[in-house]
């Protein structure tokens, strides 16, 4: 994989919505100009993106293959497990604010400070497991803002189900979804173990169903980053091509 070039500045940012202080990673690439125009990639369980998924190297990479679009990548990092679970789970107790602070804070903020394209089709949410939950389930409420989701292996219960049933915006996001043949058994962080690959085949059949401009894909192997990592660059050429 290539060598990542570009620049990733540590920003702190305090959320109304959360009533608290998060830190931002924003990922510069190497030919950042204020002349161009970026389209955003926002990462849920940021530092993992950038530790685990090498997700800098690999837009790096495609951007100077010219096979991509100018990217700026913006991670949010969780603070532990119960900060994750409390944002990111549809019950959780930040979740809502979560969600605000998305769309209402955050947005705004890099459309701001950055040159990006100001259209929901300029940007983009990730995740993995429970941060794909989250992303969906924001762009699902904000279809205007958030043009595009990458749902790695997402974390589906019955309020993720209805919430796609019961959309209903002429708005509709690309969407690109894929989980793992194995993820049978999956220990989560509140200690359940539970089958994925059974509710994210409802969710695909409930996404399918809405008419979306959608990617679905099952790949072999589990619930891990060693599958979701390489995953990345084709999924990041085909949805910023």
């Amino acid at each position: 994989m290539s060598k990542q070039t570009g620049m990733i500045k540590e920003l702190l940012f305090y959320s109304t919505a959360l009533q608290e202080e998060l830190t931002l990673l924003i990922y510069l690439p190497e030919n950042f100009s204020p002349l161009y125009k970026y389209s955003l990639l926002i990462a849920q369980d940021g530092q993992d993106y950038f530790r685990l998924g090498r997700v800098g190297r690999q837009v790096e990479a495609l951007m100077k293959d010219d096979e991509i679009e100018n990217v700026i990548v913006v991670g949010i990092p969780y603070k532990d497990v119960n900060d994750r679970r409390d944002k990111y789970h549809p019950d959780g107790a930040k979740f809502s604010g979560y969600v605000r602070f998305l769309a209402h804070e955050l947005v705004p903020y890099l459309d701001q400070e950055f040159p990006t394209y100001q259209v929901g089709y300029g940007r983009a949410l990730i995740g993995d497991s429970l941060g794909a939950t989250v992303s969906l389930l924001t762009g699902l409420a904000y279809p205007n803002t958030f043009g595009k989701l990458i749902l790695q292996s997402p974390y589906v219960n019955e309020a993720v189900l209805q919430a796609v049933k019961e959309f209903s915006s002429p708005s509709r996001p690309t969407i690109f979804h894929q989980i793992g043949k194995n993820e049978t058994n999956v220990k989560t962080t509140h200690g359940e173990i539970l089958d994925f690959i059974t509710p994210n085949r409802e969710l695909k059949t409930a996404i399918a169903e809405k008419g979306f401009s959608y990617t679905y894909e099952e790949f072999d192997g589990d619930h891990t980053w060693k599958y979701w990592q390489p995953a990345l660059t084709p999924i990041l050429r085909e949805m910023f091509e």
